[in-house]
Order: C-alpha cells, then sequence, then structure tokens
C-alpha cells in the first residue's frame, strides 16, 4: 500500500480492490461455494414443484432472486473477518490512505467475485422456468443493478458484526431485512417484464438505490470498523 500516492482515495481503492480479487483468485473454494449453492438451489426448484409451464413462469424470477440473494450472503461473513482476525484492518487503518478507499475496493472486490458470477449465471439457469429472452434480459439487468447494492449492504452489516459473539447469526438478522427491497424490485422488474408491463419503474428503483447506496454505506461501515477496532 506504500506504493499509492498517501491520501489518495483512487490509489488505495484500486489497492484493496487489487488485493482482494488476488486472494479471491488463489483461494476460490469460497466463490465455488458460493456458485454451487446458486446453482443447485435454482436447478432443483423445478424438481421441487414440477414441469408446469405457467407456474414456472410465475416464480421463476422470484426463485432466481431469492438463490442469488442467499448465495451472494454466504460471502459476507468473510468480507473483513480475515483481516480483522490477523490484525491487517489495523494496519490499514494506521495507513496514511483514506479509510473510505480501501473499504470501497474491498466492497467493489466482493461484488466482482460474489455479483458478477451470479449475475452471468441468472439467464442460463433462468431457462429452466421457460422465461422468454426478454425476461431473461431484464432478469440480467436487474441482477447488475442489485447485486451491488447487496454488497454495498452487506459490508455495512458485517462491519458493525466485526467482533461480536455470534456474529453470523448477528449479521443474518441485519443483513436479510435490509435485503428484501432489493429482492421485491428486482424481482419485480423480471416479473413486470413478463407481465407484458414496463420494467422501467423497478429498475430505475434499483438504480437509484445503488446510487445512494454507494454514497452512504461505505462510509458507515468505515465508522462500523473503527468501532470494532477501538
Amino acid at each position: 500500500m506504500s506504493a499509492v500516492a498517501a491520501g489518495s482515495f483512487s490509489g488505495a481503492f484500486r489497492w484493496a480492490f487489487a488485493r482482494d480479487l488476488r486472494l479471491s483468485w488463489r483461494h476460490p473454494g469460497e466463490t465455488m461455494l458460493m456458485v454451487a449453492f446458486f446453482v443447485l438451489v435454482a436447478s432443483l426448484f423445478p424438481l421441487g414443484v414440477g414441469a408446469e409451464p405457467q407456474l414456472l413462469q410465475r416464480i421463476g424470477p422470484g426463485v432466481i432472486w431469492v438463490c442469488a440473494l442467499l448465495a451472494a450472503f454466504l460471502s459476507l461473513p468473510a468480507l473483513f473477518a480475515g483481516d480483522y482476525a490477523d490484525g491487517t484492518l489495523e494496519q490499514m487503518l494506521l495507513s496514511p490512505h483514506p479509510m473510505s478507499g480501501w473499504v470501497s475496493g474491498k466492497i467493489a472486490a466482493h461484488w466482482m467475485a460474489s455479483g458478477i458470477p451470479l449475475t452471468l449465471l441468472s439467464p442460463f439457469l433462468a431457462l429452466q422456468y421457460g422465461l422468454d429472452a426478454g425476461t431473461l434480459t431484464i432478469l440480467a439487468c436487474a441482477l447488475a443493478l442489485g447485486t451491488p447494492l447487496l454488497s454495498l449492504l452487506g459490508a455495512a452489516c458485517a462491519a458493525l458484526t466485526l467482533g461480536a459473539r455470534g456474529a453470523g447469526m448477528l449479521l443474518a438478522l441485519l443483513a436479510l431485512p435490509l435485503f428484501v427491497p432489493v429482492l421485491i424490485f428486482g424481482a419485480g422488474a423480471a416479473e413486470a417484464q413478463s407481465s407484458g408491463l414496463s420494467p422501467s419503474p423497478h429498475l430505475s428503483l434499483l438504480g437509484a438505490g445503488l446510487i445512494v447506496g454507494a454514497m452512504a454505506l461505505p462510509a458507515a461501515a468505515c465508522v462500523a470498523i473503527r468501532i470494532a477496532l477501538d
């Protein structure tokens, strides 16, 4: 981190982003587990509810979104916990670089490692539900807007639970209720498209939430990390 200019948000962002992506690449087990969970659960639903086309088309967007949400949640506990446990977070905090830069970089790397695979896989898994091409496109667009918001919300909640006893359960209690609006608007966009309605209101709300979250949630995560390290 000393190689980037002191006080540079962009330098701290790039350093943390590249570092966490390298760690994900060297230790792909967590990402593979998340992807396997997403694929298996989304593929098992059609077997469990039957092969009625109308039923599958009706539940398809919601099922894909629920599976993506739960899969993204699986990777949240490790977002800050490993660096907190080995003292890396304290060293980052003592560096001359803005805390918001490297926190934002870690969140972006988490989305790259979790949100992008889920977004890319979603249209292929949704084919099992008989969704048309337009609905598949809107589903992928909604996930492209919604998954970074899930990472932002999850990062703030993960930072709040650092060092807490029963952090995993506490994280679930904090994060999952906050994920519900993202789930509603994300699944609603694809359902509106499949019903012949415009998905624009749902996508607009997801985009607005992403903008607000990108401005506010990294700062909230920074405050929570400072509290955990004090």
